[in-house]
């Protein structure tokens, strides 16, 4: 086992022999210092100390400021004063600034042997505690990616079912097929032109993605009904906003989105349903996706018409600002050159699997 190394400091010579000896004689590796410059010097070269003893009075830099450069610059190392004054205020001041224990001079061989090993031991828990906490340290950052990982996996497998529930509903209802992909990346690059973060960004995706889950549960008699709906049917169709809502929000992590999809069809004037909701109170993601929304079924090709162009549905869409559309919204839409929708339309169509709805938003 290696001895324990301990640096004495003190411009005279005779203590500096006496503690060297000692401390030698107890078993302890001992260097000595003549001044305090002396001893940061050693320590700068070589810090592998278990202990410097420093007396306090010193020229030059005296003892209590070696001590504040220690506590600084070598704070693992404990620190044990000693003096020939026996001055209250001198001693509190060495153990507010640091010091581990005070030895008054002249002092006997076994008063300094007990001091000094009551020091060690306290570098040495001290030693053990910083490693451990280092480690911990290194445990939880080490957990922490490998919960961060999970999270991210487990979050993909969230999004591959929604994935899943979204394309199923296209194939139940053919006439708008892709319609669900579609309107998710008008709403992306929508909300991306308004300056949204990562999080808000994922947050409407999936509400958009997910904004006509509700048409599950309703009949197909009236879902893929060719002709115009009765009062009835209409009434029924409209449910699908609420039950859509029931189903998201009972999954944590949809929480959020499932307010879009319960406000989709909402309008800015208070003159959609389901509550008739009216300007701000529509949540901002669903404000945003009506646009993507009139957008796509304007340019979409259905049974009984064909799809206007993007410029057409342009128009529509900034005639409708302030009533069906959220105005502030509209203006940042009609900022986005028309083209750019066409062309996510096409790169949308095709990838083929088709692109995540979901992922580098």
């Amino acid at each position: 086992m290696p001895q324990e190394r301990i640096l004495v400091v003190d411009d005279e010579e005779p203590v500096r022999a006496v503690a060297a000896a000692l401390l030698a004689t107890s078993g302890y590796t001992v260097n000595t210092a003549e001044s305090a410059e002396d001893a940061l010097t050693r320590l700068q070269q070589d810090p592998d100390y278990d202990l410097v003893l420093s007396d306090i009075m010193m020229p030059g830099t005296d003892g209590l400021t070696f001590l504040d450069h220690l506590c600084t610059d070598h704070p693992r190392i404990p620190v044990v004063m000693f003096s020939a004054i026996n001055d209250i205020y001198v001693v509190t001041s060495a153990f507010r600034r640091g010091a581990i224990d005070y030895l008054l001079k002249p002092f006997e061989r076994a008063e300094l042997e007990s001091v000094v090993l009551r020091a060690i031991e306290h570098g040495r828990l001290r030693k053990q505690n910083s490693t451990y906490r280092h480690n911990l340290e290194a445990i939880v950052n080490t957990r922490t990616g490998r919960l961060r990982s999970t999270m991210l996996d487990l979050e993909r497998s969230y999004d591959i079912t929604l994935e899943a529930m979204g394309d199923a509903l296209d194939l139940r209802d053919q006439e708008t097929e892709g319609h669900s992909r579609r309107v998710t990346a008008y709403t992306n690059t929508l909300a991306h032109a308004m300056g949204l973060n990562s999080e808000e960004l994922r947050v409407i995706a999936r509400g958009a993605f997910l904004h006509d889950i509700g048409k599950i549960a309703t009949p197909d008699a009236i879902l893929l009904k060719p002709g115009r709906l009765t009062a009835e049917e209409m009434a029924i169709m409209k449910e699908h906003c609420e039950r859509g809502y029931e189903m998201v929000r009972k999954i944590s992590f949809l929480r959020d989105a499932a307010e879009i999809v319960y406000a989709h069809q909402e309008q800015f004037d208070g003159n959609g349903y389901p509550r008739g909701l009216r300007g701000e109170e529509i949540p901002l993601g669903a404000r945003i996706f009506a646009i993507a929304d009139t957008l796509d079924a304007m340019t979409s090709d259905r049974p009984y018409r064909k799809g206007t162009s993007f410029a057409k549905a342009r128009d529509e869409i900034s005639r409708c600002a302030g009533t069906q559309f959220d105005p502030q919204i509209v203006e940042v839409f009609l900022s986005i050159p028309p083209e750019t929708w066409s062309d996510l339309r096409a790169a949308t169509e095709m990838q083929t699997p088709a692109p995540s709805p979901f992922r580098g938003n």
